[in-house]
């Protein structure tokens, strides 16, 4: 029984306490074990004590520190008091000892210690070698020979048990021991001692610090132990050196300088000299090199943030998974365009080594003082640590668009936010997210911008009202309004002015422009503040909401905690008033003084948006100016009057808005026309493509189509059409020609069915796609009217001819995802833009909108390289870009006409929210990404020629908010000039080197097209030499001549136009596409001439003499003439807001919608 109980033998009881406290079927058995018992030992507890705790050992350390620095000092007080003629007495068997006449071999052996001196020593050296047993012990692991021959235990033994034998030997007190050399042990005590500080706070990436303390060590005990040697060996010389003369020799000889004053005379010291100088040879070479190293690693990882600075000054960080140049200057230009961002840092915080042309960048004085580029992740708590996130004002977080897989440059986005989320929860998050699918993952971010949402909404408004892609990226980018303002051009200063406003907020109570008109409707005070001073407000914010409304309409009663929303040049705080007495009462009353305060003094602006309006059919009353109603059977010259905007609104005065209208003539029309359109129903899309998408109220199918019926040329059993043609659209089609079928194709979609846009106005969708989509996408489309899909490409004439090119009046070419990444960075463009060209050419008046990967490559759009009056847009832009313009492509005619398009340009949206964080609500609202209840949408309306008596753009506003209660936000204007107006205004400087002799009116003109590019040069040189010869006599010509000339100029430049529309032809009949309906390029009507006009093409393949400019006019001035095509953008008041009972049933004569031409 006992041998049964025994304890096995392979149990060590040293580790394990166990006991048995019963025994027997029914007790259980219970063990007690103790773990860890080996650190219950005297030598665990001891190594616990002075090596595993790290605040033990540090003050170990410390102490062991402050011990070797003591034994330095004891050395240097025993020199200093040291007094060689007293060794003969001392020394043992000096009288003995034969002196020779150069060396005196007793003064290097024997010194004169004193006993004070000699005590502390002892003591000293008795503890210090009581601690070096006690580690040595303690570290012991096996192999006690490799611990005796370490150098710092050779050391310690050296200069300690000479000591401790004179305690026991009183004759060797005088003994020469080299404590100085405790110096180097005192070196390694710091280091130690410095890592284990840094264990105990918890320090890091103090490699560089580590490293730069060591060679100042070094470099202190090489000189310390040069000096204390080199003086007590010289004083066996005939002339001795005091401790600072050795001192100083060393620091000269170290130095490389050697003055030669002071030199070693007896052959030790010399000798020790040399020793010296070999050490230091090796070692410090050895320190540099490290030390260079981590410097130049610190360069390529940006090293720390300083604490204190983080503490002290404001900093955000920038978070990117690589840095491009154009993206950095982006975020610079428009972050510290705001006066109130001038003193912050900005910390970039990038995975990669900072670029060469970044590094450049960033060491330019303007940006090196504010700008600190970190290398690292985001998702590494040491990096966030080093840019000191938590003290951080805000974080920005970019997706790399030119990724080849976006998902996947979503996903690191969302990893990135995550992780300074955990990190600083209260950190301020701007976030940048690609697909709009990944857009509910960072949804706890205070910002977030959508690619693809914004991209595709805006894209789809550009089809209907144009150039709004022009419009918004105006609004969110901050300029002065000062580009374009030394042009000679009219047009290019009028556009370069108006593109300085800007979206701003106040609150009405403490607003020097909207406050008296408080308790007043919102359109009332929208109208009279654009009058007084030239500001557009165009949103407000209730106290009690959190909800923005775009012009919430007459209904709306103004408060004094609203916060207002208005554009102008600048902001209120920034601009100023002059008040004034009026100089006459009576009839002598001058222009400026008609526009009256309550108070009666009139009021005036300085800023740039403020001009005296024409109020000649107005009357002052006690509330204000009003505009006079109209008059009946107005006769005579004067201008036909406005009716007046009501302060409160009146039900029974208000129009209803043409949307209104428009529903009550779908509902009661009975022609054929209108049948497809009464099928159709408003509600709520019932599938939604991805998580976090905006309700939008849309036009909808009571029943969804059928997949096989959304194929557009595929039949099927319920559709027999496999043309575009053949489905007989009674409006022209808008194409989207894109590589797959995303989920942002639905912000596309999304608008252009919105519940507002008139039924008889839709237009036929057709979503041209590389690759065919799937069902979860075609159940996302399947219940919108009028919405198709085809696989094809649009390099691909026939797939372009099959989706109905020829009947669209809007080609939208979307950037493919494949394509955004190229070895070339800026070649990523090269495919799209060619293929564009390309169409341009073979169907010259369709509306091609194009969206490029970089900003800087729609200078190519419409490239013709012999046009002078482009190169002088070019050069237009580059003195721009010099000025420090953040707008400087704004002037590229494509873009001012909103025919081409870069998301990066929207990146400004982000950066602008550190400062104006209403700008992305606003932007998803003015797009139709956001609806709320009440508030209004984006829309246009084109002047025709029965409006033109409205003349000025103020009394435009003034009509809108009287009759429809819209507000006008600004004029997309087209303009045709001559070559004669060219030639006068654009600028010829550095010009001469391109023209030919006898050339300069050809090379003054614009040049005719692309299509120039291709001609024949010979034939055309010399048609145009006989020209001026002929020109030049004076012999009269007959009819006859003059025809037979202009025919041969004819053939030539037709000839490529009849190849084209031959080629166009011939496809189509092999597809079996009826031509009949095909106009030829070289006979286009005149829809089609407005539509090269509003695309800013250069109109050669009609008359060389005819050329256009389109651009936009973001809230003009007051005086602004109107003309006629202008096409004005409008906020509509929301229709669902305020819905009366009834509605009259009428027709606004003031403007036509876009969608009519």
């Amino acid at each position: 029984m006992e041998q049964k109980n025994a304890v096995p033998s392979w149990v060590n009881p040293a580790l394990v306490n166990w006991r048995l406290d019963s025994f027997g079927s029914d007790a259980g058995q219970r063990v007690h074990v103790e773990f860890y018992v080996d650190e219950n030992t005297f030598k665990e507890r001891l190594k616990l004590f002075f090596i595993k705790n790290q605040r033990s050992s540090l003050r170990i350390r410390i102490f062991n520190f402050c011990l070797k620095l003591l034994t330095c000092v004891l050395y240097i007080i025993r020199v200093m008091t040291d007094n060689p003629a007293q060794l003969l007495n001392t020394c043992i068997n000096c009288n003995s000892t034969t002196q020779t006449n150069e060396i005196n071999w007793e003064l290097i052996l024997w010194v004169d210690r004193k006993i004070p001196v000699w005590a502390i020593q002892v003591i000293v050296a008795s503890i210090s070698f009581m601690e070096a047993m006690l580690l040595m012990y303690l570290s012991y692991k096996g192999n006690i020979w490799e611990q005796i021959f370490q150098v710092s235990f050779l050391l310690e033994m050296l200069n300690t048990v000479p000591f401790i034998i004179t305690i026991f030997w009183p004759p060797l007190r005088n003994l020469f021991i080299p404590v100085f050399l405790n110096c180097w042990l005192a070196k390694c005590a710091l280091e130690s001692m410095i890592n284990d500080l840094h264990r105990a706070i918890q320090r890091t990436h103090s490699a560089m610090f580590n490293q730069v303390l060591i060679l100042i060590c070094t470099l202190l005990c090489l000189v310390f132990t040069g000096t204390c040697g080199i003086q007590h060996l010289e004083r066996a010389g005939k002339k001795s050196l005091s401790l600072f003369n050795a001192l100083y020799f060393c620091i000269v000889t170290f130095s490389t300088v050697g003055f030669g004053d002071v030199t070693p005379q007896i052959w030790p010291s010399q000798l020790l000299v040399v020793v010296m100088i070999c050490v230091a040879l090796v070692v410090l070479p050895l320190q540099f090199e490290e030390l260079i190293y981590l410097w130049m690693e610190r360069q390529k990882s940006g090293g720390n943030y300083s604490r204190h600075r983080a503490q002290t000054e404001r900093h955000v960080v920038l978070c990117v998974s690589t840095l491009k140049i154009d993206l950095l200057m982006d975020f610079l230009n428009e972050f510290y365009a705001h006066p109130h961002t001038q003193d912050y840092y900005v910390v970039i915080l990038c995975p990669c080594e900072v670029d060469v042309q970044v590094r450049r960048i960033l060491q330019i004085p303007l940006w090196s003082q504010r700008v600190i580029y970190l290398q690292g992740s985001a998702l590494k708590n040491q990096d966030l640590l080093r840019a000191k996130m938590d003290d951080a004002e805000a974080c920005f977080i970019l997706s790399s668009r030119n990724e080849a897989d976006r998902m996947a440059a979503d996903h690191q986005t969302i990893l990135r936010a995550w992780a300074v989320k955990d990190f600083a929860p209260n950190c301020p998050l701007y976030v940048q997210i690609l697909k709009p699918e990944n857009k509910f993952h960072v949804k706890f971010a205070d910002h977030v911008v959508c690619e693809e949402e914004f991209k595709y909404a805006m894209l789809a408004l550009n089809c209907l009202c144009p150039a709004t892609s022009t419009l918004i990226t105006l609004l969110v980018h901050t300029s002065r309004g000062q580009e374009g303002q030394q042009s000679p051009e009219q047009w290019q200063r009028m556009y370069g002015r108006c593109s300085g406003n800007e979206v701003y907020h106040i609150r009405l109570g403490d607003s020097m422009f909207f406050r008296e008109y408080n308790t007043k409707s919102f359109t009332y005070a929208a109208f009279h503040a654009h009058k007084k001073y030239g500001v557009c407000m165009i949103g407000v914010k209730r106290e009690d909401n959190k909800s923005i409304l775009l012009n919430p309409g007459p209904r709306h009663i103004m408060a004094a905690s609203d916060t207002c929303y208005y554009i102008n040049i600048t902001k209120e705080e920034n601009s100023a008033f002059i008040f004034r007495q009026k100089a006459d009462q009576g009839k002598g009353r001058s222009h400026c003084d008609i526009l009256n305060s309550p108070s009666g003094l009139p009021v005036h602006s300085i800023i740039a948006s403020m001009v005296a309006l024409d109020f000649e059919n107005t009357s002052p009353t006690e509330t204000g100016i009003k505009l006079a109603p109209p008059a009946e059977n107005d006769v005579g010259s004067r201008r036909p009057s406005i009716a007046p905007v009501l302060e409160i609104a009146d039900s029974a005065s208000l129009l209803p808005c043409d949307l209104l209208s428009d529903q009550s003539e779908d509902e009661a029309g009975h022609s054929d026309e209108d049948v497809t359109a009464n099928e159709f129903v408003k509600g709520y899309p019932p599938n939604s493509p991805y998580i976090g998408s905006s309700p939008t109220l849309c036009h909808l199918l009571p029943q969804k189509a059928p997949f096989c019926c959304l194929r557009l040329d595929q039949s099927c059993d319920h559709v027999s059409f496999e043309d575009a043609k053949a489905y007989g659209f009674k409006n022209k089609l808008i194409i989207v020609s894109a590589e797959m079928a995303g989920n942002g194709l639905y912000n596309f979609i999304v608008p252009l069915r919105a519940y507002y846009r008139p039924r008889r106005e839709l237009n036929p969708i057709v979503l041209l796609l590389d690759n065919l989509p799937d069902d979860h996408f075609l159940e996302a489309i399947s219940c919108f009217p009028m919405v198709y899909y085809m696989g094809g490409t649009i390099d691909n004439l026939d797939s372009l001819l099959q989706c109905g090119v020829l009947c669209a009046d809007n080609l939208v070419v979307v950037d493919k995802e494949s394509t955004m990444s190229a070895e070339e960075d800026y070649m990523a463009d090269a495919k799209t833009i060619v293929n564009v060209q390309t169409m341009f050419r073979l169907f010259p008046s369709l509306c091609i909108i194009t969206e490029l990967t970089h900003p800087s490559n729609m200078r190519f759009m419409q490239f013709r390289a012999k046009d002078c009056y482009s190169l002088a847009l070019s050069k237009l832009e580059k003195k721009e870009r010099d000025k420090g313009s953040n707008l400087a492509f704004m002037f590229r005619l494509p873009f001012a006409a909103g025919r081409v398009f870069s998301i990066s340009m929207l990146d400004t949206l982000l950066y602008q929210c550190f400062v104006k964080d209403y700008m992305i609500p606003i932007a998803r609202l003015l797009l139709g990404l956001d609806t709320t209840p009440g508030s209004g949408f984006l829309c246009a309306m084109r002047v025709c020629e029965a409006d033109l008596w409205i003349h000025t753009y103020g009394r435009l506003f003034q009509k809108f908010c009287s009759s429809s209660s819209e507000i006008p936000i600004g004029i997309y204007r087209t303009e045709s000039h001559s070559p004669s107006e060219f030639q006068g205004s654009v600028s010829t400087e550095g010009l001469n080197d391109t023209r030919e002799k006898g050339e300069e009116s050809k090379f003054l003109t614009r040049s005719s097209s692309s299509s120039d590019q291709l001609e024949h040069p010979l034939l055309r040189r010399k048609s145009m030499y006989w020209t001026r010869r002929l020109s030049r006599r004076s012999v009269k010509r007959s009819d006859s001549a003059l025809s037979s000339i202009q025919q041969r100029l004819g053939v030539s430049r037709r000839s490529e136009r009849e190849e084209l529309t031959e080629l166009v032809r011939n496809r189509m009949q092999h597809l079996g596409l009826h031509t009949a309906g095909y106009k030829d390029v070289t006979n286009l009507t005149a829809s089609d001439v407005m539509n090269r006009v509003n695309l800013g093409y250069l109109q050669d393949e009609l008359n060389d003499q005819q050329n256009s400019i389109s651009y936009v006019l973001i809230n003009p001035t007051h005086d602004t003439l109107l003309q006629l095509n202008d096409v004005v953008f409008l906020i509509r008041p929301d229709p669902l807001a305020h819905v009366p009972d009834a509605l009259p049933v009428q027709n606004r004569r003031c403007c036509r919608s876009t969608t009519d031409t």
